[in-house]
């Protein structure tokens, strides 16, 4: 059995009920849900969430919210993987066996169908692989990357590459914070997601927005506005 998980808590601080606020005219996590839907990779669409009023969002956009998410695993120091084997457990509590577990983030409105879908042959095709995740390129090589020293200047963190040309640098991927594919043993032995058993599975960047902070909601915002105007012009 095929599930997705879409963790959404209520006590989001920098951006306030940011997984229900309003985005490109719907809720933020409806964008996730309806990707989980269409793609039809799931026998279930399971939202955890410690609130109330996020579980009805879910509920009226088709996900299900079977149980609470206790508070020990809703503060800010808790991290995804409890938050899955958590769902994971609850499902065999009930005598159902998740083989394939997807964590699908509720602020990733860029989430495609499509990538779902790759991200689910990806961890297929490769029997000893744990997990399957999104992941895109910098922008700018991470080799010559600047910190701001305690006096007020700068200083490269790899010096030595100075004078080396950016063609010649090695490309450098960070997780694109969409999804995350994974057997269901490995969440529940709290294996790493970023190691030598995960499968990157590369997006463009144009449909990779971190959404943490008021500015990042604000060019979310744009960048939305300029793909529905592509989508209206094809």
């Amino acid at each position: 059995m095929n599930i997705a998980i879409i963790p959404a808590r209520g006590g989001s601080k920098r951006i306030p009920r940011k997984n229900i606020k309003d985005f490109g005219g719907r809720p933020m996590i409806a964008w996730s849900i309806e990707a989980a839907c269409k793609s039809e990779c799931f026998d279930r669409i399971i939202v955890s969430t410690d609130d109330i009023e996020i579980a009805r969002v879910a509920e009226k956009y088709n996900a299900e919210v079977p149980f609470m998410r206790p508070a020990t695993l809703a503060d800010d120091h808790t991290g995804t993987i409890p938050v899955i084997a958590h769902a994971i457990e609850w499902l065999q509590a009930q005598g159902e066996i998740a083989d394939t577990v997807c964590c699908l983030y509720a602020t990733a409105p860029f989430v495609t169908t499509e990538a779902l879908q790759k991200g689910y042959r990806a961890l297929c095709d490769h029997a000893d692989a744990d997990y399957a995740f999104a992941v895109t390129s910098y922008a700018f090589p991470i080799q010559r990357a600047l910190r701001k020293t305690a006096n007020g200047r700068v200083e490269m963190f790899q010096p030595e590459h100075f004078s080396t040309r950016s063609q010649d640098l090695e490309e450098a991927w960070h997780d694109a914070g969409q999804f995350y594919w994974g057997r269901a043993e490995a969440w529940q032995a709290g294996r790493t997601l970023f190691g030598q058993r995960s499968i990157p599975v590369p997006m463009p960047r144009h449909r990779v927005q971190d959404i943490d902070s008021p500015e990042d909601w604000q060019r979310a915002e744009w960048l939305m506005r300029v793909l529905n105007q592509e989508d209206s012009n094809s």
